[in-house]
């Protein structure tokens, strides 16, 4: 299992927001210049991460974005999801696709609930806080 570039790029962004004063209002251009990260792809994402409640965005002067909860409440597994849609290793646990030749016959299918509700929850179990070194006061 591999994080997308643009998942990756949601973390590093989001850890650099969380490193801020809480409530400060940060733009693309920032967030790129700090981060590294392509000013397009950091305006993509900053959208995506708005639409999934992770950022609130204000328009106008003095606008950008901000993180949306404490950064101890937004967990990796809330980021990848935001970008990467709902965590699942295999096609074959969203029951509205039939796609597989082994579907009818396959012993698996029945467990892969099981592994997904563990990566995910593991997953949860990371904090923005600790990725970001809010928590200890460490940069990350």
């Amino acid at each position: 299992m591999r994080l997308s570039s643009l998942a990756d790029y949601a973390v590093v962004m989001l850890s650099a927001a969380a490193r801020h004063a809480p409530g400060e209002r940060l733009t693309a251009t920032q967030l790129a210049d700090e981060t590294g990260v392509p000013l397009p792809t950091a305006q993509k994402l900053m959208g995506r991460l708005t639409q999934a409640g992770l950022l609130s965005s204000a328009r106008g002067t003095g606008g950008g974005v901000r993180l949306a909860r404490d950064p101890a409440e937004i967990s990796l597994a809330d980021i990848v999801e935001a970008v990467e849609g709902p965590i699942a290793l295999t096609a074959c646990v969203d029951d509205l696709r039939h796609d597989c030749g082994l579907e009818t016959s396959c012993r698996v299918k029945p467990h892969w609930g099981v592994v997904n509700s563990t990566i995910r929850g593991a997953l949860g179990g990371v904090s923005l806080a600790m990725l970001s070194g809010a928590s200890t006061g460490v940069p990350a």
